[in-house]
């Protein structure tokens, strides 16, 4: 089984399960920039997490083990959310928050969930259509805080991002084939 890592924080360097087939685990250069930036903010420290597309749940737990005060990992697949579930076993050991873990589509999630998030973490399969991901942004919106910060993660081949209603596209930044879109529901990015 391949293996990645938790970069910092109180489980830096745990090593990581990834699933064998199915998932796209987000690269450790593409997770050093993400996280680079939200700590510059102190996003992270206590914030409430959600994961969505969490494959192994490596970037709910990286904020995890930098800090955040829950993290919520939604996986649809069986198999990469028991991965997903022995990682968050190894990250809660280090005394990060323990993560919990959702063997559900993700607009089912959103649509039933009723809890809110300050950061969320969406790394759809490069292949989900755009109105599909569009759904997603719109399911998720009712269940943000102001400000929150959401991240998506799309093949840089997939063009600009426009996102729906009450979230505006603070910034993009490509790294190889991958783009990162940071969305807020209000204020700016550079602001925080």
């Amino acid at each position: 089984m391949a293996m990645t890592r938790i970069i910092g924080g109180l489980a830096g360097g745990a090593r990581l399960h990834v699933p064998v087939r199915g998932t796209r685990p987000t690269s450790e250069r593409v997770r050093e920039a993400i996280f680079s930036a939200l700590d510059a903010r102190s996003l992270c420290d206590g914030a409430r997490v959600l994961d969505l597309f969490a494959g192994s749940g490596a970037l709910g737990l990286e904020a995890a083990s930098r800090g955040a005060e829950s993290v919520v990992l939604v996986e649809r697949d069986r198999g990469a959310a028991k991965v997903a579930v022995r990682n968050a076993e190894t990250v809660a050991k280090s005394g990060a928050a323990r993560a919990l873990v959702e063997q559900v589509a993700a607009r089912a999630f959103l649509q039933h969930s009723g809890r809110t998030f300050d950061l969320v973490f969406i790394d759809p399969p490069y292949d989900l259509p755009d109105d599909e991901l569009t759904a997603v942004l719109v399911d998720l919106a009712p269940l943000l805080t102001h400000p929150a910060t959401v991240v998506v993660e799309r093949a840089r081949k997939a063009g600009p991002l426009e996102p729906p209603g009450d979230l505006e596209l603070d910034r993009t930044r490509d790294y190889g084939d991958t783009t990162l879109h940071y969305l807020a529901t209000t204020g700016s990015f550079a602001d925080r």
